[in-house]
Parts: C-alpha cells; sequence; structure tokens
C-alpha cells in the first residue's frame, strides 16, 4: 500500500525536577544544601531513511513521546538526560506544522534531520541557589515541559523524470519498458491509482529515476479526483515526459488533451508548467494515418516544444531514442531541492515565559507561564524562599509595573492560589 500523507502527534521528554537536599553526615552537623539539577528532556528527532518508500508505519502508531528527564537527587547528583527519540520517514517528506500550516523542513537526502519538538531543560537544584546570605535554601526549579506538537508528513516522490497524461495513454507500460517495475497495466481508466516509480538503466544512458504519476483530468488542479494528490509528485522532478494517445482509436484528440493536461499544470504551479517537456506520441503502432502524427508535431512545435517522439511503448519503437534524450536533457539540468518560500517556513515561537496583568475588584492579578513556573519553584510558607520568589518578581519587572498601574500599600496582589499585601 502507498501512504503519502500522515499526521502524528509528537511530545518531547519534560525535564527533570532540581532537588532539595541537604548533606547529613555524622560528623557534619550543618551540611550545605546538595541538591543535584534535573536531567534535560529527550528531543523528537526526524530523520530520512533511504530504506522506506511510504508512510505506512504511521497510519498504525500515530503518538510519539521521548523519555522524560530524571530527577537530580543528593549529594549533587544530577539526573540523567531523557533517550532522544528518532523517527525515521522516507527521504522526500515534507514536515509540516499542522496548527501553523508552516512547512517546519524538506528531508530530501538520506541521514537528513529535523527536530521537531526540543526536550525541556532540567531544574536546577537547590545547590544552586546558595549564596553568602542564603546559605540553606529549601527550594529548586522544577523541570522545564517538553514541547507537543502535531505535524503532518507529506511525501513527494524523488524522481528524475516525471510521466504526465491522461490516464490510459500507456504510461505504465513505458515504465515497465525502460525499467523493471511491474506497475498494474490493463485496458481501462484509473489503472494506476498510486504512483510507481522504476530506474532506467539502459547501456550507453546515464541511469536515472523515473516515476509514473497516475492519469490527471481536468479539474485536477481544483482538486477534481485524485488530482492534487498526483500533481505534488511532479514537483520535485527535473523534466517531464508527456505521454499522449496518437492512435485515437479512442476518440480522442491529441493536442486536445496534450493542451488540457498542461492547463492543469498551469493552474497548480507556473513553475511546473514551465518545467522542461519532453512529449512521447504513444501507441503508433496502432496509428491509422502518418500524417495525424505530422500534424501533432507541427502544431506542438508552434506551441515552442521541438522535443517530439513518435514511440510505441508495446513495441518499443523509439523508446531507446527518447531515453537517450532524456539522459541527455537531464545531464544540463542542475538538481535542485524543494524551494520554500519564507511565508511558508516554520518559525518556532518563543518560548520565554510571559506574564500579565489585569485588576478585578480592586485585586492586582498576575497570571500567565512565567506565574506557573515561579509558583512551581518555591515554597512561599519558607522565608528565604519567600525572598527569592520576591527578587524574581523585582527582577523580571512585576513590581515595577504594578506601580506603574497605580498599586497602594495594602493592595492585594494574585498569582493563581497565592496572594500577598503589596508593599513599598
Amino acid at each position: 500500500m502507498f501512504i503519502d500523507r500522515a499526521k502524528i502527534y509528537v511530545k518531547s521528554g519534560d525535564g527533570g525536577d532540581g532537588s532539595i537536599s541537604f548533606r547529613r553526615e555524622k560528623y557534619v552537623p550543618l551540611g550545605g544544601p546538595d541538591g543535584g539539577d534535573g536531567g534535560k528532556g529527550g528531543d523528537v528527532i526526524l530523520v530520512a531513511d533511504s530504506n522506506m518508500t511510504t508512510l505506512l508505519d504511521f497510519t498504525y502508531k500515530r503518538k510519539y513521546i521521548a523519555e522524560r528527564g530524571v530527577n537530580g537527587s543528593g549529594s549533587n547528583c544530577f539526573g540523567k538526560n531523557g533517550e532522544n527519540l528518532y523517527i525515521k520517514v522516507p527521504m522526500g517528506t515534507i514536515v509540516r506544522d499542522v496548527e501553523s500550516n508552516k512547512i517546519m523542513a524538506d528531508l530530501s537526502h538520506a541521514g537528513d534531520t529535523i527536530v521537531v519538538a526540543k526536550g525541556g531543560r532540567g531544574g536546577k537544584g537547590n545547590a544552586r541557589f546558595a549564596t553568602s546570605t542564603r546559605q540553606a535554601p529549601n527550594f529548586a526549579e522544577p523541570g522545564m515541559p517538553g514541547e507537543e506538537r502535531n505535524i503532518e508528513l507529506e511525501l513527494k516522490l524523488l524522481a528524475d523524470v516525471g510521466l504526465i497524461g491522461f490516464p490510459n495513454v500507456g504510461k505504465s507500460t513505458l515504465l515497465s519498458v525502460v525499467s523493471k517495475a511491474k506497475p498494474k497495466i490493463a485496458n481501462y481508466h484509473f489503472t494506476t491509482l498510486k504512483p510507481n516509480l522504476g530506474v532506467v538503466d539502459v547501456q550507453g544512458v546515464q541511469s536515472f529515476v523515473i516515476a509514473d504519476i497516475p492519469g490527471i483530468i481536468e479539474g485536477a488542479a481544483e482538486g477534481v479526483g485524485l488530482g492534487l494528490d498526483f500533481l505534488r509528485h511532479i514537483e520535485r522532478t527535473r523534466l517531464l515526459i508527456h505521454v499522449v494517445d496518437i492512435s485515437g482509436i479512442e476518440g480522442r484528440d491529441p493536442i486536445e488533451d496534450f493542451l488540457k493536461i498542461n492547463e492543469e499544470l498551469r493552474k497548480y504551479s507556473v513553475k511546473l508548467w514551465d518545467r522542461t517537456q519532453i512529449i512521447a506520441a504513444n501507441k503508433s503502432d496502432m496509428l491509422y494515418d502518418e500524417n495525424v502524427f505530422e500534424n501533432f508535431k507541427k502544431k506542438v512545435n508552434e506551441l515552442g516544444y521541438d522535443k517530439v517522439f513518435k514511440i510505441s511503448g508495446a513495441t518499443k519503437q523509439g523508446v531507446e531514442e527518447l531515453l537517450k534524450e532524456t539522459a541527455r536533457i537531464l545531464s544540463t539540468i542542475p538538481i535542485k531541492d524543494l524551494e520554500i518560500s519564507e511565508e511558508e517556513r516554520f518559525v518556532p515561537e518563543d518560548k520565554r515565559f510571559t506574564y500579565k496583568i489585569r485588576v478585578e475588584d480592586g485585586v492586582y492579578i498576575v497570571e500567565g507561564s512565567f506565574v506557573d513556573r515561579l509558583l512551581a519553584s518555591v515554597n512561599v510558607n519558607e522565608p528565604d524562599s519567600l525572598k527569592y520568589f520576591h527578587k524574581v518578581l523585582r527582577n523580571k519587572g512585576v513590581l515595577n509595573e504594578l506601580m506603574e498601574m497605580g498599586i497602594q500599600d495594602g493592595d492585594i496582589v494574585r498569582l493563581n492560589d497565592f496572594e500577598f499585601e503589596f508593599l513599598l
């Protein structure tokens, strides 16, 4: 089964908590603080693997969570860092943040990696807070929470050449002739329901990868049928072979078909529409009138396409010449990574802890992630810890902001469930 799109949930490991501990030995009655730091949480990392070809694995497992950092302990023992979680994906995978719909990475080469969720930093143990005036701090930092997000994986095939054209024009037959690929072939529309890849390895021709893109129909660029799913697989190709049924046995007009397919390419992407094309006039063994091909070639040439080959996938007529010209043109086209505009690129949000202040019924309420973090770090019932609490509020600018808002001595300040009277 070929799966080329999947959504998964990822969460990095939380940081381990710092330890509150004091040295206690038989002959050391006044041992100082010796609480160690917590370990860092594990990252979630995607890795491009050349041995994977689909995103099928992600239909069975959709949640990935990295290991948490270990808490610190006494004797200045630091907690162990959590193990990173590595997730293998096929080469050619686009990683997108679901919430913003922005692209995080294009993993197009073997071994490419992207950290999609960074592990939380470990909290500091109480030994870190000891000073000449605060010799027995009875508080420590909790570990930072890990990042979590939903991401979408989108696979775009890595092929040098894309075979395009209406259904049933002979693309799959041509692929089976020029490579060892064994696509399903039959004489009815939409035989191919998934892209097929094959490697062209002919004597005297530089090998290249060719993809049979399922038949594109009118309205594909607007999502008719499976149009969008098919069209995006052509984006990475450097060259297109446009296969047209020249025989007319099904009552189709080859030039009309050619124009319709190119119009769908133009609607989907001007860059795709402007890509170099070689035209393969297929099923020439069933051609009843040679003038049909000559007229077709003349009209196509007038449109600016000068590479037109009369071939037959069934008899292999003209196929070798087509492949040699394809390899020659490919040698002149450099390999480029998928272009990601600044508007499309994902920018990680600033994870600094923030707060906001509002006044309700005369009470100054400070709330936000900064407040949650601070209250988790201190013991407000312990004098030294409470001094540290007020120092942080002063250094963070909370106290100055309260004064700018007009707070007076004796006014109540509330942080979550903790309240205190403000004193200048």
